[in-house]
């Protein structure tokens, strides 16, 4: 038998261990590929009415739990904490001893971000007029808000767990404070799916300085498939990186390559049997489908020009106006969960651009205006009623000076202890201010409740018993608010 005869080589591979690792399926590229594709070794979804089963990709409506108030999510990430004790939590005690020392009481065994020794206290230099007839105190940098003071609920006892920026973001979409779990966004559209068949179920919309401090981690699916992430629209260029055909490739050649991978990943899917190949399909056809949907839906220019008046929106410029009139067009649409990120609110005092007397009206002026309209564009349209809009950050501030480095200028440091949000529309009682901080605004002394009770209740708004949706990873049921949290019964309307 010769080294080169066909019998020697079957014989060699009989006997060559890589071969038989190889064959076994237990290769070392193998097992690698195993571990990252084979999702459903590790998660099997859970079996409950309006979960997707195992392995199910589906981004289609599925039924809620019980009735639904509401049925979609606009939130109004104001990232980089603002500060609430200026905005939406009138303090007439800080104002009576703005300058004074903070009581020792106060400070034991705590710690702040950049506050060392011991701070003075800091009153507001705004004012707060009572607003609509529930009586509302609302800032004087808020007169936008204060006119639709009646149909939102201020809820002035949250606090978190969490005080830098990174965590604390991460924690108020999560539930958690490290990255790799799921966003709410991503658990909704798990458990609910979409209505709109021709756009992503979840949608990110950034303006301010620059991304969230917490980053794209903010809105990943974490463990659950990719289908459930969050995609990123712009306003300004095009609405989507990537979704215009390159130069030269017409449509139909678009749909040919497309078809042609669909076969492939399909052969690979009989083989490998990962559910990620079938998130890979269906984001290629939701790629597809959005390049005729998106730039007619990212177009706002097509709106009436009193729409424009209202927002104070500028087509064709980067801006939190433009995506609140956009996130109003996508939930028309039928997206289940729509996400604005406006980053800056980080009013610590160092300079003239990071101040509550300089930079905090500023922002104030670049959402204000926005903000309210979108809730009375809702309400107009009749869409409030089934569109829950969420207004907060992911902490608060101090009531006491920061004065890092002896600054002059006035800031407030991170305040996990004690902040402030409002909510709208989907099943939420408008009017109301739930919850209540003692005298400096330091503490919760009334109705305290945490981010997982928060997720909780929107959650219900939804129609999704938080304990029940849930999705089995590396052997345990992990949901959005891990293992505690209640439905706040006093904001539902």
């Amino acid at each position: 038998m010769s080294n080169t005869s066909p019998d020697r080589e079957e014989l060699m591979k009989a006997l060559t261990r890589r071969y038989f690792f190889k064959q076994a399926g237990i290769g070392l590229g193998g097992t690698a590929l195993s571990l990252l594709l084979r999702r459903d070794l590790f998660a099997a979804g859970a079996m409950l009415p309006g979960a997707p089963m195992a392995g199910s990709n589906s981004t289609g409506p599925k039924p809620a739990m019980f009735p639904a108030k509401a049925k979609s999510v606009i939130y109004l990430f104001m990232a980089g904490a603002p500060s609430h004790l200026d905005m939406l939590d009138y303090k007439p005690k800080l104002q009576q001893f703005n300058g004074d020392l903070i009581p020792q009481e106060f400070m034991k065994g705590q710690r702040f971000a950049f506050i060392k020794g011991v701070p003075r206290l800091l009153g507001s230099p705004y004012n707060f007029p009572k607003s609509g007839k529930c009586g509302a105190e609302i800032s004087e940098l808020l007169p936008h808000l204060q006119e639709i003071a009646d149909d939102i609920a201020i809820v002035k006892s949250i606090s978190t767990t969490q005080f830098n920026h990174a965590p604390a973001q991460i924690f108020m979409n999560c539930g958690f404070q490290i990255i790799g779990r799921p966003s709410m966004g991503s658990w909704l559209t798990y458990g609910l799916g979409s209505e709109c068949a021709d756009l992503p179920g979840f949608v990110v919309l950034l303006s301010g300085e620059n991304q969230p401090d917490g980053g794209k981690s903010c809105w990943g699916s974490g463990f659950l498939p990719t289908v459930y992430q969050g995609v990123e629209f712009r306003s300004q260029g095009d609405p989507v990186l990537y979704l215009t055909n390159p130069e030269g490739v017409s449509p139909e050649q678009r749909r040919g390559s497309l078809d042609a991978l669909k076969d492939l990943n399909e052969m690979n899917l009989k083989s490998a049997g990962d559910p990620e190949i079938t998130t890979r399909i269906a984001s290629y056809e939701m790629a597809y489908k959005m390049q005729t949907s998106v730039p007619d839906l990212a177009d706002i220019a097509k709106e009436p020009e009193h729409v424009h008046k209202m927002y104070g929106t500028e087509p064709g410029k980067k801006s939190f106006a433009n995506n609140c009139l956009l996130a109003r067009r996508l939930v028309e649409r039928g997206v289940r969960f729509v996400q604005l990120y406006h980053r800056g609110w980080d009013t610590h005092g160092t300079n003239v651009n990071g101040d509550i007397v300089h930079r905090l009206p500023k922002l104030c002026q670049e959402t204000d205006q926005a903000a309210a309209a979108l809730v009375k564009d809702l309400k107009q349209r009749g869409l409030l009623d089934s569109t829950l809009v969420v207004w907060g950050g992911e902490f608060g501030r101090t009531p006491m000076n920061e004065a890092r480095d002896k600054s002059k200028f006035l800031g407030r440091d991170h305040h996990p202890r004690a902040f402030t949000m409002w909510m709208a529309g989907g099943g939420i009682k408008p009017g109301m201010t739930f919850g209540k901080t003692d005298e400096l605004g330091y503490n919760v002394v009334e109705d305290p409740i945490d981010i997982h009770d928060m997720h909780a209740t929107i959650l219900n708004l939804m129609g999704m018993d938080h304990t029940k949706l849930t999705y089995k990873f590396q052997g345990r049921d992990f949901r959005l608010t891990d293992i505690s949290g209640n439905v706040i019964k006093k904001l539902l309307a």
